[in-house]
């Protein structure tokens, strides 16, 4: 009989085979159901990433678009700002350079009224003397050296003015330039997409950098600098019209002095010539009195020498007639009429001999007084020649108020002296402010 071989091993029954092969079926239909589950979450969240994805990379380009445009705005802004900053800087310049052509213009009037001075103070004699000639001179140099100082303050004012407008022009500019850098770098963010070949995977993509600023932070210093740049120019703009006051208040102080001292030359002209035609008048009357007296004298002389002559006749005969012998020498009326006749010829030598001493004082008097208004005369002279090298210095002016291109009274002077030396001159030169190239 043959004989089975049999496989060693636990055997398992039917029933447990059944349950094995029905708890395979539910196993798989479990894995089924949860890859299922899987599946559908998957597919759920890749839907929603990527839609979250898709939205939160749309959001992030119209977030940068809108930061873009508050850039262009805040560009704009600044732009402008440092528009009306350069074109207050160029008037401001203009105005400064303005006011240093009116102190230049100064220089020729001190000049002219210090030469002026200096030619009154050389009179002599009793023509040196503190008229208002001297006196308005002396207020023209002291007005003009108080209007020098008014515009000279005025300049280094403006020059100030100009070095906090440049800086604040600098200072919008930088920010004005950030904008742009900004505004590039965002440009280009929002150009880029997921298939851009630029792009890579950052190391620390996260981190804040240490000068990182707040939203509020970014705009107040935006504000505070176009603020600040407005400030400025508004002050630069009173200082344009303090300015443009001072060089109308120094014009007009300058142009009225002018008129006093120049009426007060003529007035002083006016007064010496008269004193002089007086005196050249007094002068000529003494002049032919003292030839009147002359003649006189001569004809006193005269007369004296022809008196001597009689007197030597009447002594003659008188003491010739001392000679007549004994009785006849009698006191007679001819004795008596010699002695009359030697009497009168005395009083009328004496008489004669004081009038001649009496006209020669008086001549000597009226020579002596001659010689001293021929002395006055000459000073007057001199003091009117003086005067008139005065008015004629003074034409200096004149002639620089008709220049053409200065039509302002005391403008246009350096024209005609050239370059003239002196502490008046400013120092600062308006026409070296650099233009800077704008982006």
């Amino acid at each position: 009989m043959a004989t089975l071989s049999a496989k060693p091993g636990l055997r398992h029954t039917v029933p447990e085979w059944e349950a094995r092969n029905k708890q395979l079926s539910e196993t798989a239909i479990h894995h089924r159901e949860v890859s299922h589950s899987v599946r559908q979450e998957g597919l759920f969240f890749r839907n929603e990433t990527s839609t979250k994805t898709t939205w939160d990379e749309t959001d992030s380009s119209r977030k940068l678009s809108d930061r873009i445009d508050v850039l262009n705005q805040w560009k704009t802004k600044l732009e402008a700002c440092a528009k009306d900053v350069d074109k207050e800087m160029d008037v401001l310049t203009q105005s400064k350079e303005q006011t240093e052509r009116a102190l230049a213009d100064t220089v020729l009037p001190l000049e002219v009224t210090i030469e002026c001075l200096a030619l009154w103070e050389g009179r002599r004699g009793g023509e040196l003397v503190s008229d208002p000639v001297e006196a308005e001179l002396k207020k023209e140099v002291e007005l003009i050296d108080s209007c020098q100082r008014m515009l000279q303050q005025r300049i280094d004012q403006s020059f100030e003015q100009l070095c906090l407008l440049q800086e604040a022009w600098h200072q919008v500019n930088a920010d004005l330039q950030n904008k742009r850098d900004a505004l590039g770098v965002d440009v280009s963010c929002l150009s880029l997409n997921a298939a851009s070949p630029q792009i890579s995977l950052k190391p620390n993509p996260l981190r804040i950098p240490c000068s990182t600023s707040t939203p509020q932070q970014w705009e107040q210093f935006s504000i505070y600098n176009i603020s600040r740049a407005k400030d400025d120019m508004q002050a630069s703009l009173a200082l344009r019209e303090n300015m443009s006051i001072t060089r109308a208040q120094v014009q007009n102080d300058m142009e009225a002095q002018e008129m006093v001292l120049e009426f007060t030359i003529r007035k002083r002209a006016h007064n010496l010539e008269q004193a002089r035609d007086e005196l050249k008048w007094q002068l000529k009357i003494t002049q032919d009195e003292v030839q009147e007296l002359q003649k006189d004298i001569r004809g006193l002389e005269m007369d004296l020498n022809a008196k001597q002559g009689f007197l030597k006749l009447a002594h003659t005969r008188l003491e010739n007639r001392t000679k007549r012998p004994g009785v006849d020498l009698c006191w007679d009326e001819v004795q008596y009429g010699l002695v009359d006749e030697v009497k009168q010829l005395d009083a009328t030598v004496q008489t004669l001999t004081q009038r001649l001493a009496q006209a020669r004082n008086s001549l000597q008097d009226l020579q002596e007084h001659e010689a001293c208004m021929q002395e006055d005369l000459s000073r007057k002279e001199e003091a009117l020649a003086l005067l008139r090298r005065c008015q004629e210095g003074r034409q200096r002016i004149a002639a620089a108020n008709a220049q053409p291109e200065h039509p302002t009274s005391i403008s246009g002077a350096l024209a005609l002296i050239g370059t003239t030396a002196g502490a008046v001159v400013p120092l600062t030169n308006s026409s070296g402010r650099h233009s800077v190239t704008k982006a």
